[in-house]
């Protein structure tokens, strides 16, 4: 399989703060979980990885740098799902959604049919073809979450960024938008690339998983690989109980108490 992202010895620091420490590794066209506890760089890598933070090391899409392409290059490479989006400005779905197609316009550039066909395939293949025209202050978290994964989607990317898709979300939204956004990898052969706070929703939804600690990876491959009661005690500090999923058949964690040390 094509490895799509390669990441090379990068580093990142706010000021005089070290928040990635010499991390390395290669995504292939599959689902990548990012976990790990609060502060451990996973919204940091994600940043890296799109081109917002300017990292040390170096970050290679189909084995060009990331630095040497501009941003436009780069959005329709990837589409980003940012962790909270809030819009206040009464638009509408169709509005927000063709937002997507921007990269590829110039300035001043009108919307093409073509760009709002792009946009509608977009919105039926996450579900919301029939909001179109509705005003996005109107809807419900997890329809506005399909929105905006619905605009990434009309970047026509290969790579989707995702960074908790389903914070803010009530459990029966969690596993709607967790599901389509896996049938949507699998249809589009998209790489995707999540950051996880729940350990069992990644474990469920990914492929392979990569815990984050301290800024470093201290884990990273087959969902099996990563959640272990060791790994999980070490990072987290809590002992664990790990039982498997009686559908996905994935490890999922049991919490049994603060770990002593």
């Amino acid at each position: 399989m094509v490895v799509k992202i390669k990441v090379r010895n990068i580093s990142f620091a706010y000021d005089s703060i070290e928040a990635l420490k010499d991390v390395t590794f290669e995504v292939k066209k599959e689902i990548l979980g990012i976990i790990g506890p609060n502060g451990s760089g996973k919204t940091t890598l994600l940043k890296c990885i799109a081109g917002v933070l300017k990292s040390e090391g170096a970050i290679l899409i189909d084995d060009m740098q990331i630095n040497m392409l501009d941003r436009k290059e780069i959005a329709k490479k990837m589409g980003v799902v940012p962790q909270a989006t809030i819009i206040t400005f009464p638009l509408t779905v169709l509005d927000i959604v063709l937002m997507g197609r921007n990269p590829y316009k110039k300035k001043l550039e009108f919307i093409t049919e073509q760009d709002i066909k792009i946009a509608e395939n977009a919105m039926k293949a996450t579900g919301i073809y029939h909001l179109a025209h509705r005003l996005v202050t109107e809807l419900s978290g997890g329809e506005l979450q399909k929105v905006i994964i619905a605009r990434a989607l009309a970047q026509e990317p290969e790579i989707l960024l995702l960074d908790e898709p389903t914070s803010h979300l009530d459990v029966s939204h969690q596993l709607e938008i967790l599901g389509f956004i896996k049938k949507l990898a699998i249809e589009k052969e998209l790489t995707v690339i999540a950051v996880f706070h729940d350990l069992n929703l990644a474990a469920n939804f990914c492929d392979k998983l990569m815990l984050l600690n301290k800024g470093k990876i201290f884990a990273i491959g087959n969902v099996e690989e990563v959640i272990t009661s060791e790994n999980i005690r070490k990072v987290y500090n809590v002992n664990v109980e790990i039982i498997k999923h009686p559908v996905t058949k994935k490890p999922n964690v049991i919490l049994i108490s603060p770990a002593k040390d």
